[in-house]
Parts: structure tokens; sequence; C-alpha cells
């Protein structure tokens, strides 16, 4: 048996704002896909969630690689992620990767196949390194992965805080979160909060288009945000969601006056009309089916577009959110038909080629 077996709980970060000055730390890209722990015995491969859920079964495409490439008896911590089209990380695609049904798993396996990046070495041979310092991890993982070949990738790191930060201004544009700081002296410590992000956050105009309900049935569980392209259309861009209950109930109150007639003139009417007769459309639309959780209730209800909604966000991939912004407050001064994709920072794409120097 290996020193470190499933379940296992990995080491965690808490959020910073600013990249730490000093030489106490050694500095990687915050990668955005599904955090994965990789155990290895023999033929017998397990990848775990950061839940501690198995992977495997939605990611076969990795096994053979990974066992022809790492030692007998081995466990990395590390990031599964997906290359898009444009040389950028595509979390979307990777979600997409999380179905049920095996036969399309086998067919994405081979459309959109994923790649598993490490940043750590916990156990190597029968040697457990959760009590070896980050520096001296991190120098044997090097040596462990000099050679390694996509899909199995080793995570570029520097001790240069300059270089944190401009890796931090420069790669946004290839789909990453940020940067992620590491104390060079501390062990590996499983389920601690023990290391440091730092994040993409910036604040964004939304028209809001309509609203969900909290599960609890108390106030607004999430805001439908909305951005017009250079056509003038309106784009769904995301939610506001991660509201307190007194938020929740107040931004209940705020819309209701908007409910009313709210169909007349909706830019998002076709999609609330199909949704009614089951015929929701494909792609990133409101209401249509969650991909990973068929039971999941995302139906919605329109509002007037009157209000605009300002919002935390942390990045842009393909032209919506990564992940739910928050709602910050509301932007009276600000008319819903001035809330354009224009406003927003634009980072230049910076390919993962660049990345790893090849």
């Amino acid at each position: 048996m290996l020193a470190v077996n499933p379940p296992f709980e990995p080491m965690l970060a808490k959020l910073t704002r600013e990249v730490p000055d000093g030489d106490g730390f050694i500095f990687e890209p915050k990668w955005d896909g599904f955090r994965c722990v990789m155990f290895r015995d023999g033929d017998e491969l397990n990848l775990q969630s950061r839940n501690q859920k198995p992977l495997l079964r939605y990611f076969p495409e990795l096994r053979e690689p990974l066992l022809a490439q790492l030692p007998e008896r081995c466990v990395l911590d590390g990031e599964l992620v997906v290359v898009g089209a444009h040389g950028g990380l595509d979390f979307d695609a990777l979600q997409l990767r999380q179905h049920p049904a095996e036969s399309r798993v086998r067919k994405l396996s081979v459309e959109i196949p994923a790649n598993y990046v490490a940043f750590d070495l916990l156990v190597v041979g029968d040697e457990s390194l959760l009590d070896t310092p980050m520096e001296e991890r991190r120098a044997r993982l090097e040596a462990l992965l000099a050679g390694a070949q996509p899909p199995l990738l080793l995570t570029p790191a520097t001790r240069d805080p300059a270089t944190a930060r401009a890796w931090f201004d420069s790669f946004e544009g290839a789909g990453f979160d940020g940067v992620i700081a590491k104390p060079v002296r501390d062990a590996y410590a499983p389920g601690q909060r023990t290391l440091i992000k730092i994040k993409h956050e910036r604040t964004c105009d939304c028209a809001v288009a309509g609203f969900r309900v909290h599960k609890d049935g108390n106030g607004v569980g999430s805001l439908l945000l909305g951005l017009y392209d250079g056509e003038g259309v309106l784009q769904h861009v995301g939610v506001a969601s991660g509201m307190s209950a007194k938020v929740r109930a107040q931004l209940l109150a705020d819309v209701e006056p908007l409910r009313e007639h709210a169909l007349d003139d909706h830019p998002w009417r076709k999609w609330v009309e199909l949704a009614a007769a089951e015929h929701v459309t494909p792609g990133r639309t409101p209401g249509n089916v969650s991909r990973w959780n068929a039971d999941k209730d995302l139906s919605w209800e329109p509002l007037r577009l009157e209000r605009v909604a300002e919002v935390d966000y942390q990045g842009l991939t393909n032209g919506r959110f990564r992940h739910n912004a928050h709602f910050k407050r509301w932007r009276d001064d600000r008319d819903p038909s001035t809330c354009r994709y224009d406003q927003l920072e634009a980072v230049p794409p910076a390919e993962l080629k660049a990345l790893f120097h090849r």
C-alpha cells in the first residue's frame, strides 16, 4: 500500500490581493481546471478530485500515458485541464467531460482530451514526502518529470516575485486564474490553507435581465446578467450569486416592480418560451439543463431591463464569466443599454507553448 492513499484531502490556499515579496516563496500559475490528486500503485491508477471523488472514469485517455511515464509507486498533486482551440485553457470544455454516459465520455476523450499538470510530489516509491519542505519536493518533482510529455505536464515555477507578477498579468488571456505562492520551507499540510492564492478580480456593470429564487424559497438566489455585444445583442454573461440572506431578501424587494410585463420586449423572450415548451436551445442560455446535474433547477424569471448591477468577477472565457460573479451594488446612474463588452479589460492571449517554452 502507498504511504498516502485515497481518500485524501489536498492542501488548500487562502486568498490575498498582492503577490508577496521576498525569496521565501515558490510561485506558480494558478490553473483554472479540476484539482486532482493522482495515485499510482503498480497497474492501479486513481485520480481523485479536491472533494475526494473519483475522476478517472471521466478521463480514460490519461490512464496509459500516466502509467507509461510515472514510477510504479507515486502520488502527485496537480490539475486536470483542457486546452482550447486558441491555445488557452477551456474550463467550459473541461466541465463537459463529466458526463454520466460512458459512450459520451469515450467520444469526448478523443474530441477534447485532458492534460494532467503536476505541481507537487507527495510520494515516490515507499517514501512519503509530506514532511519534506516545499523547495525539496519541487526539486524532486522536476527531476521526476524532466522528460515528461503531454498529456503529463510540469507546471512552471519561479522564486522571483517580479516574474510572478508578470505571469499574473500576461497569462490571464490563456485562461489562468492567477498565481499561487508556496512557502519554500513548508511541509505538505493536507486540508489546511497554508498556500497563498492571488486571483484576478475586477468589477463590471451588467444589465440585470432576470433572476432565480434562492433554493430555500426566500429571496433572490441569483441575478441573470447581460452585456451588449458589438451588434447590439444582449448576451447572457453569467449570474451573480452568493449573497447573504439579508441581501437576498432586499434584492427580491428591489426587483419586484420589474416582474410585471417583463416579457413584452425582453431580448431573451424566445428562451423563456422555448423553456416553457420544454425545448430549450443548445448552448449557454438561461434555463438550459445543467450539463453535470440534470436534476438541478435552472428555471428563471425575466425582469424588465431597467436596472444595472455592479458585480465582482474573476475572469472571462468565451464571452462569459468563468465563475459566478458577486453582487456589489445597484448602479442607478447607469442605463442597461450602456452595459457593453467593451468596458471589460482586454488581456492579450498567452499561448501555452510559450508558458512551457515549446
